[in-house]
Parts: structure tokens; sequence; C-alpha cells
């Protein structure tokens, strides 16, 4: 489903990479969400795309930074969103972001953003329950269906 942002966004568009943490266990597929820093909303590690950089490679770098996470990640997006933000500068922005699966095989016992974000492992149909970004949540009961 796409939702209109409106006017009231402008017309800036940003682009952002983000890594779905996801792993089995006892032969049920588990996600991770972590909390942003400031409002503290469940969302998935992500960062402003960069020239020079492959988009699954900087979701891979986010999903360590952010969660200190290690693994392995798609090289194809499983799919995109949208969401607003407003930037730092009080300009708004419309986001789109890809998401590439990192199958985590390892976690890092000191990472950059350790300390500031909480995390959960939960299963895609309860993490979807607790995300704001309507496209997100799709993202997340898609792989529902395809696990069913």
């Amino acid at each position: 489903m796409v939702r209109s942002i409106g006017p009231a966004w402008g017309r800036e568009r940003r682009r952002q990479c983000a890594a779905l943490p996801i792993r089995e266990r006892d032969g049920v597929l588990h996600v991770l969400l972590i909390t942003t820093r400031g409002r503290g909303r469940w969302v998935i590690p992500k960062g402003w795309a960069e020239a020079g950089v492959a988009p699954h490679a900087l979701a891979a770098r986010e999903a360590f930074e952010e969660a200190g996470l290690l693994g392995r990640t798609a090289e194809q997006p499983i799919g995109a969103y949208s969401y607003r933000k407003r930037l730092p500068d009080g300009r708004r922005a419309v986001c789109q972001v890809e998401v590439f699966t990192l199958e985590v095989e390892a976690r890092a016992t000191d990472w950059p953003e350790r300390g500031q974000r909480r995390k959960r492992w939960l299963p895609p149909l309860e993490a979807a329950a607790l995300v704001s970004e309507p496209g997100l949540a799709e993202l997340l009961l898609g792989l529902c269906r395809e696990a069913a």
C-alpha cells in the first residue's frame, strides 16, 4: 500500500539503507527491533545512503553501529518503505528506505551506540505490531506470509 505523504512535507527526498536482522530459534523466524535514541520508537537499524558504499554494506555497518550485530547481508533488498522525517535543521523530508536482510552470525561485546538503544528479538508478526511505519510493518508481515 502506498500512502500519500502530502505537500506539507516538501519535495526533498532522502535515501536510506536498513538492515533487517534475522535469526531462527527452534524453527521460528525472529527479527530484531531497536529503539530510536530520541523518542524510543521501535525501528530497524538504518542510515543515510553514501556515494561509493554499496547499499547492503551500509545496512550491515548500521546493524553493527546501532545494535552490535555481525552477519551476512543479502545483496538485494527484500523491499522498501517510505516515512516522514524532520531533519535536525527543521526541514522536512520523505525518506525512502531500502531494506536488506542480515543473517546474524555473531554479536559484538562493544559497538558505537551501545547503551543508547534497547533491542528486542521478536517473531515478525509481533514486530509488525510495534513499529509505527506502515510500510515497515507490511515488510514484516510479508515475512510471516513467506514463512507460512
